[in-house]
């Protein structure tokens, strides 16, 4: 890159900076204004959403296509376009339900009073968004901030500026600047992003990454939610139906190519077990998907920094030892193309750097194991993953699963569906994540939860008062202290 092209991009970095600076000054203006939208205002500022979105579903697929150089659009409205929809409906049903303060109880002592918690916009909410699933991941959160009466940043990422130019012009036909505004920019946007008072910061994205955005958060004391990744088991039991796992494996695995933050990241299998489970995955991934390169439902790898990434965990497991399976039903040449085929890695090994990070790709370590017991060892022996999938229609296993691991979401018998589940919460734990932002506790966690004691004009308080030698001491010393 030329010296001046550096400048070049120096100064749309700088402007972009300069925008995000002012457009988060008007909207805490505006919020000071409006510190509380009524319920008519939710609910319009949903429709807008909603009406916007089906408005622009097309262009917007086409936009993912674009940036990823091939995009399944199957894919794109199912797992980005309706899965919003189906957010912004979902508040929108509950949203009154959910304003109501909620009624909490009053000891004896403070009688007659009442308790309410009050749920009060934050304000401003920042939402830094991730390339795998540009729309999702910026209307879904929005959605939730808008529900929960807040204005809204979003900062989307500079690998998908396709999606990036029809979201801005999307998301500008239906909401003021003050309200909900969009930026993208790279790692200095991404920083000073990050470093923003704002009254909450929804984050997605990798683990390394959310350190420092966590870091930043931490200097302005801003809360926080981040919904990360890291590596999801799948578990097959020797009591596992294998052709109905290898379906939802393979949905799974090869879905947005494995560039889903809940994508199987690796396979816990009996040692008797895998060969029939590769000769499974293998039958369903070609019934799938019989050709990959001129087929537009397979999706390509975003961009060659991807690609390079995902071809170097392959060669270095391979060079350390690990036997390779690809999958590729017609035998095609992918050189010129960012398509990748399904690639089962066995005898791995936990030097290799496969087995260490996230893949985040089409690439599927099989691991065996002898015993339950081991297979829950080698789980929480890692990082918490944010999804955990077991296959097993067993209920002694389901619960040793469930009691003894933990994972951000469970889906037992499917892959990546507990994601779309309104009225559950998604997010989450420790490496994973901290918080979440679907469903009630995603209003929950973007407001702030005020609790209100009211005396009225019969006020008995004045009973504990000092002198403290009185009856009301002494009746309080006897019931409930002593």
């Amino acid at each position: 890159m030329t010296a001046t092209a550096v400048q070049f991009q120096d100064t749309e970095e700088q402007q972009q900076i300069d925008f995000l600076n002012d457009v988060v000054a008007k909207q805490k203006t505006a919020y000071g204004a409006a510190p509380y939208p009524s319920l008519d205002q939710r609910r319009s500022d949903l429709d807008k959403l909603s009406t916007v979105l089906r408005k622009y579903k097309d262009e917007l697929a086409q936009a993912v296509n674009t940036d990823f150089s091939s995009r399944s659009t199957a894919e794109t409205m199912i797992a980005e376009i309706m899965v919003t929809l189906e957010c912004v409906k979902y508040n929108r049903k509950n949203l009154k339900k959910w304003m109501k303060p909620s009624n909490r109880h009053v000891s004896a002592l403070f009688a007659p009073a009442s308790n309410k918690v009050h749920f009060q916009p934050k304000g401003v909410v920042g939402i830094m968004v991730p390339w795998n699933y540009p729309v999702q991941l910026a209307a879904a959160p929005l959605a939730t901030a808008l529900a929960a009466g807040n204005r809204a940043v979003i900062k989307m990422s500079e690998f998908t500026p396709a999606t990036n130019e029809v979201m801005r012009r999307m998301l500008a036909e239906a909401f003021s600047e003050d309200q909900v505004a969009i930026l993208s920019g790279e790692a200095a946007v991404g920083a000073a992003f990050s470093n923003v008072h704002w009254d909450h910061l929804i984050f997605t994205g990798s683990s390394s990454v959310a350190r420092h955005v966590m870091s930043a958060c931490g200097k302005n004391l801003v809360p926080v939610t981040l919904e990360l990744g890291g590596k999801s088991p799948c578990i097959i039991t020797n009591t596992t139906n294998l052709k109905t796992a290898a379906q939802a494996i393979i949905f799974g695995k090869a879905t947005n190519a494995g560039q889903t933050c809940i994508a199987p990241d690796y396979i816990l299998c009996p040692k008797n077990q895998v060969e029939d489970l590769k000769g499974a995955l293998t039958e369903r991934y070609k019934a799938c998907f019989p050709t990959l390169k001129g087929n537009n439902d397979y999706t390509a790898i975003i961009n060659e920094r991807q690609h390079l990434r995902l071809s170097g965990l392959l060669k270095d497991a391979e060079t350390k030892g690990a036997k390779i399976t690809t999958l590729n039903p017609a035998n095609e040449d992918f050189a010129g193309t960012r398509k990748m085929p399904l690639s089962m890695v066995e005898n791995t090994t936990e030097d290799m750097i496969i087995m260490q990070d996230e893949i985040f790709g089409p690439l599927l370590p099989i691991l065996t194991y002898e015993s339950m017991d081991q297979a829950v060892a080698h789980i929480n022996n890692g990082p918490r993953p944010l999804a955990l999938y077991l296959f097993s229609f067993n209920r002694s296993e389901q619960d040793q699963i469930l009691t003894q691991t933990h994972a951000g979401g469970v889906t037992i018998n499917d892959c990546l569906t507990h994601i779309a589940q309104d009225d559950m919460p998604f997010g989450g734990v420790g490496d994973s994540g901290i918080g979440a932002y679907h469903g009630k506790e995603g209003f929950t966690s973007l407001s702030h939860a005020k609790s209100v004691h009211k005396k009225g004009r019969i006020n008995m308080g004045h009973l504990i008062h000092a002198p403290h030698d009185r009856f009301m001491h002494k009746l309080i010393y006897k019931y409930i202290i002593n």
